[in-house]
């Protein structure tokens, strides 16, 4: 059978009708660049974010059709809350004073915050987030999961790179997952942790070529749109850098708080900075930094190297005002375990590193057991 092309998709979707109900989706300029991989199709349905409740039949519609063509074996179909293109931004009017306050009459006055949804089941989120990449942040998330785990909570991960998915590899996951009622996802497992990744429903070698408004479809889909059951702790390995996927679970979900990844090095740290700015700006409690591959230690010798330097992220840490969490020796075990599959926590629980990644676990959760979950921050987009 040939393949399915974006052509086809979109003129299957003319049959949709849209809000005005005169006109089709894909007419209206509502279907977001449409993405197609080993027989499934994945795009967004633009809609205003006064009426994506209202509008939810319409997507479930688009699904439907979607799923009803020759060679389809499943659709990923989200709605996507956007201002119209060239329309002015709008700006939340402040809120009227309650009366018999006392506030002080030049005090600024502040937008109201939107409520951010959680993930039903879910007790806690925590991201794990860098400034740059090649500093071990995914293996870090899977360790620092393992760790928690291992210190008795129920823990699951999400993979958010959207663009370089991690977990299938490291955590030796392959297949695809199952869904319920044609829908709802059933997460992948191994080592005792509930997984998501898009490295399940895609090709290891297919480059996602996908704009923000996708990734943020398919981001909250995973997240939302998954079976995670009851779980203590969703650990979210992020993207490194401060963009798309930052920003939308900065705005849309009741992060617990971020944890921060960087080697010792000067350059490292800067990029690091930056993200832990970022996160500060939105107010996402910042619960530390890691030092990762802060030192080595040769196999043979026992000889203690600091080939990126040492303690850069200890000062940062200090420096700014936040919780150092711990220091992660750059070793032979760490990366012949995560290229095989086999997180050192699982593989030797009993191991020094993996002491390290336990402690650090027990800091982060001490911290997040105290942590209020915060609104959404009111961010304007001029």
């Amino acid at each position: 059978m040939a393949d399915i092309t974006k052509e086809q998709v979109l003129e299957t979707l003319k049959t949709v009708r849209g809000p005005d109900l005169e006109h089709s989706i894909v007419e209206l300029g509502m279907v977001s660049d449409v993405f197609i991989s080993d027989g499934k199709v994945y795009f967004s349905i633009t809609v205003p974010a006064e009426r994506a409740k209202d509008l939810e039949p319409m997507r479930l519609a688009a699904e439907r059709v979607i799923k009803q063509m020759p060679g389809v074996k499943g659709a990923m179909v989200a709605l996507t809350a956007d201002k119209k293109a060239g329309a002015p931004a709008a700006r939340p009017a402040p809120p009227q004073a309650a009366p018999h306050t006392h506030s002080h009459p030049h005090a600024p006055q502040q937008p109201p915050r939107a409520a951010k949804i959680g993930v039903p089941g879910v007790g806690a989120i925590i991201a794990v987030a860098s400034g740059k990449g090649g500093v071990g942040k995914s293996t870090t998330a899977v360790n620092l999961a393992l760790g928690l785990l291992a210190n008795g909570l129920r823990v699951g991960i999400l993979d958010a790179d959207v663009y370089g998915p991690s977990m299938p590899r490291l955590l030796k996951i392959s297949g695809r997952p199952t869904q319920i009622d044609g829908r709802i996802i059933n997460p992948m497992e191994n080592y005792g942790l509930k997984v998501m990744s898009m490295g399940f429903l895609v090709e290891e070698e297919t480059a996602m070529i996908w704009r923000g408004p996708m990734v943020q479809s398919a981001l909250l889909q995973m997240l939302r749109e998954v079976a995670w059951g009851e779980l203590d702790v969703l650990v979210v390995d992020m993207p490194p850098g401060t963009g798309d996927v930052q920003l939308t679970m900065a705005q849309q979900v009741p992060l617990a708080g971020a944890v921060i990844v960087s080697t010792p090095q000067d350059l490292a740290l800067i990029d690091a900075r930056k993200g832990l700015n970022m996160f500060r700006k939105v107010e996402v409690p910042v619960l530390g930094i890691v030092e990762n591959m802060s030192y080595f230690i040769a196999p043979d010798t026992g000889a203690r190297y600091d080939i990126f330097g040492h303690g850069g992220a200890r000062k940062e840490a200090e420096r700014i005002g936040v919780p150092f969490l711990g220091e992660v020796p750059l070793t032979m075990s760490i990366r012949e375990t995560s290229d095989a599959g086999t997180p050192l926590v699982a593989a030797e629980p009993e191991g020094v590193v993996a002491g390290i990644y336990r402690e650090i676990a027990a800091k982060v959760w001490a911290q997040v057991a105290n942590t209020p979950l915060r609104a959404a921050p009111a961010i304007v987009f001029e």
